[in-house]
């Protein structure tokens, strides 16, 4: 049975349903003037609020509204929306007093509330934040964006589904390109801009349920603006990697402050967001062009490179070299500043990853080698020179290729041993070889541009190979590498030829004893190079056993070539002093000694025709090395005989020694006519005294003498009708192993130039020949080809059904022939087990 309801006063009654009217209707009611009848969360609010702005926020009444709040989390969306009311009033009227104060009640109210209710709440917070930003005055823009960043430090317990911060992030950007008349007020509100970034990343990037700040449509924003900020106060040198906390001068400065927003920003994207946050550095940069200036490109690869994390480095490369690609026909330094940017995001990325995709890198490397070769050479980019085309600066061209093989060098340096050595592998493979690489594209710009690009790739192959070492070197240098490099040692370009020397020198080098070798000089005592010399191992026995005739025979020919100067020379007896330190054996030794006396018989040949000069420089550089492997051998006898050789010279014909040969003005005779006696190393006297200490005397009494390959032909060498057989005879059947082989016949030169035709044309034939069964099994109907692999197929099993039958049926015996009855004569065959052998025939 209900309780009667108390019988209250008509005129107290009166006032309670004007409260309920007003505490609904907010700002509505007529009576809200009236404090009595105000509800109590409006008197609360209103006592935080002194009578005179300037004595701040009412710390006891604030207590009140917070403990009030705390108790009442259902009444927040009605304080804040109030505030809100009181808010939008004091902007309209211009007391920003009240403003000030209002919004620090805001910041407290959120910072001592985190319940379920607290979204509504916020909704009211974001509101009057937005109400600040779109404010002419930069006082109420900064006092928003600092409530904004306090907001956004705070960790909500409960996810918001319908929250949205786009107008944030346009307004924060806006901020950031801020050109206010007052440079201390347009930098405070720079900053503040890039504070409220931050705050908007910090918020955002780990709640799942919010809008994706990843998007392009804000990292379109967020990216240029923070690189604008950057490239105001551009340094040359980026921070390290962790940077230490900054001074509070420093985080006054919005360079540092962009930086370290920045650096926030690269290391909370995850593996699929790099790529969306990379995009805009690469357009802000384009649209810029700020590739050419290099240095602030470069900073900011390197804070990219050093915030993201490390196994996302791959993907900063791949997006860079796709940059590159795209801007293939950009001003060379363009491509250059893109080259250079990759330089340092390699080195850096060596601590982490490269990629999977190892070869991709190189590969797009070299096309753009290339290319820029091309356009160097045609002088246009689409090869043509017609009017209007953009015109091409050849030495801009020059530093972009050089830049290219610095970072090819770069990359390989990054590399373990065994990926260096497939992406040798793949540079050779794209360096033309004139009359091999026949399904090589050729160039636009012609045989020049097939030498440059030759000479290009050398070089970048010089770059991977530096500071290469491995333990096995027939692993690490196979066959399919070495032998495509050496044949380019017998080209007549003598800068294809030095390069290659270059590459062997680095790859033989493996105890960094190539800079005691760089001058060629006699050295009395070779203890003063402090040589690192190791034991030869097995794997480099082998190494030598299979590629030392090769080796020793392209540093003669090399020594042969008439365009040789100081630099081949040079870089010749460090290849030959190598070879003695770091895989030599006593063998190898002997060879090599052999080696040195057919230079001294190749300078003293008149059938050769090579200048004062180079035969001067033979007979220096066989001098040099000598005196090195004599005291390397440390045989008494053997140095004595070299130190008197080198003696005479000394006083008769310095002019066959290094130091008046290889000097910036060599003094040279007029010619070479009366080289013989006691300035001549005898190859019968070594062979006595090495022999007495254990060598192979056989072996030193055999004259060296080269072996002519096909690779002879193949780089067109003019030497290659010389008629070597007999010689190359002599020398196998009085070589050690004693191996007999099959007379040589005598080679002349018709002989040899009509198996070169008909070699060519055997090729022609086997390539047409190939080429139509290509096409049958092509365009052949179904039938036809089953039909012919039937018909080979009854072939063949008739040839195995007449080899069956000899082996079943034993051969006519040897006993004799028996008649038949028409008067022939029959085999007669007899089971192999009643065959009669002689004795010496059964074992």
């Amino acid at each position: 049975m209900p309780l009667p309801a108390p019988d209250v006063p008509a005129s107290q009654r009166l006032a309670l349903d004007c409260r309920t009217l007003l505490d609904h209707r907010v700002g509505k009611g007529v009576c809200g003037c009236c404090g009595a009848l105000r509800p109590r969360y409006k008197r609360l609010v209103d006592n935080i609020f002194p009578e005179d702005p300037e004595d701040g926020l009412v710390k006891a009444n604030m207590e009140k509204l917070t403990f009030y709040a705390l108790s009442a989390p259902e009444k927040l969306d009605r304080i804040g929306a109030y505030l809100s009311e009181r808010l939008s009033r004091d902007v309209a009227r211009h007391r920003y007093g009240y403003v000030c104060i209002a919004m620090e009640a805001l910041d407290q109210l959120l910072m001592a509330c985190h319940c379920q209710s607290i979204n509504l709440f916020v909704e009211s917070f974001l509101k009057m934040v937005r109400k600040l930003l779109e404010s002419d005055k930069p006082s109420l823009q900064i006092l928003g964006t600092n409530s904004f960043v306090k907001f956004a430090n705070i960790e909500e317990d409960t996810p918001s589904y319908h929250r949205s911060y786009d107008f944030f992030v346009s307004r924060f950007s806006e901020m950031c390109h801020s050109s206010y008349e007052d440079p201390d007020i347009r930098t405070k509100i720079r900053m503040a801009g890039i504070k409220g970034l931050q705050g908007v990343v910090r918020k955002t990037v780990n709640d799942e349920l919010q809008a994706n700040i990843w998007d392009p449509q804000h990292m379109d924003k967020i990216v240029p603006s923070l690189l604008f900020n950057l490239q105001s106060g551009e340094r040359t040198e980026s921070r390290s990697p962790s940077p230490l906390q900054a001074s509070e001068k420093e985080k006054e400065s919005p360079v540092e402050l962009t930086e370290r927003c920045f650096r926030e920003l690269l290391g909370r994207a995850a593996y699929g967001n790099i790529k969306n946050a990379i995009t805009p550095v690469l357009m802000h940069l384009d649209n810029h062009s700020l590739w050419e200036g290099k240095t602030f490109a470069v900073r900011c690869f390197k804070i990219i490179m050093y915030s993201i994390q490390s196994q996302h480095s791959h993907l900063v490369i791949q997006q860079l070299l796709g940059h590159l690609d795209a801007n293939s026909k950009n001003s060379a330094t363009v491509r250059a500043g893109i080259v250079e940017v990759l330089l340092e995001a390699a080195a850096i990325a060596a601590s982490g990853s490269v990629g999977p995709t190892v070869l991709e890198v190189f590969n797009t490397l070299l096309r753009q080698l290339r290319l820029s070769v091309d356009y160097e050479l045609t002088g246009s980019y689409d090869g043509s020179t017609n009017i209007g085309t953009k015109i091409i600066k050849a030495h801009e061209e020059r530093q972009l290729q050089e830049a290219v093989i610095r970072t090819i060098g770069s990359f390989a340096n990054t590399l373990p041993t065994y990926q260096r050595s497939e992406v040798m592998l793949f540079i050779m493979g794209k360096i033309p070889v004139p009359g091999v690489h026949l399904a090589l594209p050729s160039t636009g710009s012609g045989p020049e541009g097939t030498r440059m690009i030759q000479v290009m790739l050398l070089k970048s192959l010089v770059q991977v190979t530096a500071g290469f070492q491995t333990t096995n070197m027939l692993t690490a240098l196979p066959s399919s590498f070495l032998e495509p490099l050496l044949s380019f040692s017998l080209t007549e370009d003598p800068e294809v030829r030095l390069l290659v020397l270059q590459i062997l020198l680095s790859l033989i080098d493996r105890h960094d004893n190539r800079p005691k070798f760089s001058n060629i000089s006699i050295i009395s005592d070779i203890s003063v190079l402090k040589l690192k010399v190791d034991k030869c191992s097995r794997q480099d026995n082998l190494f030598m056993k299979k590629h030392g005739q090769q080796l020793y025979r392209h540093i003669y020919l090399g020594c042969k070539e008439q365009s040789s100067g100081r630099q081949h020379y040079e870089t010749l007896f460090a290849l030959l002093g190598l070879l003695s330190v770091e895989l030599a054996n006593e063998e190898v030794v002997v060879d090599l000694i052999r080696l040195a006396l057919a230079l001294q018989d190749l300078a003293l040949s008149t059938d050769e025709a090579l200048p004062v000069y180079n035969r001067c420089a033979v007979h220096a550089l066989a001098a040099a090395y000598l005196n090195l492997i004599c005291q390397l051998t440390t045989v008494p006898a053997f140095c004595q005989h070299i130190h008197e050789v080198i003696e005479v010279r000394q006083k008769e014909s310095p002019f066959l020694l290094p130091e008046d040969v290889f000097i910036d003005h060599p003094k040279l005779p007029s010619s070479l006519e009366k080289v013989e006696g006691d300035v001549l190393f005898l190859q019968s006297k070594i062979t006595e005294v090495l022999g007495g200490s254990g060598y192979n005397t056989e072996r030193l009494a055999t004259p060296y003498v080269p072996q002519y390959t096909d690779e002879d032909r193949l780089s067109k060498r003019k030497s290659i009708g010389e008629t070597i057989s007999v010689q190359v005879e002599v020398e196998s059947r009085n070589s050690p192993e004693k191996e007999e082989r099959t007379p040589a016949e005598e080679i002349t030169f018709e002989t040899l130039k009509n198996a070169i035709v008909d070699s060519v044309g055997m090729e022609e034939q086997e390539r047409e020949r190939r080429r139509q069964v290509v096409e049958k099994f092509q365009k052949a109907p179904f039938e036809e080809i089953a039909a012919h692999c039937g018909a080979r197929a009854t072939l063949l099993q008739s040839k195995l059904n007449q080899i069956f039958e000899i082996t079943i049926r034993p051969p006519p015996s040897p006993s004799g022939t028996i008649s038949s009855g028409y008067g022939q004569t029959q085999s007669r065959s007899v089971p192999i087990y009643e065959m009669k052998f002689p004795d010496l025939c059964v074992y």
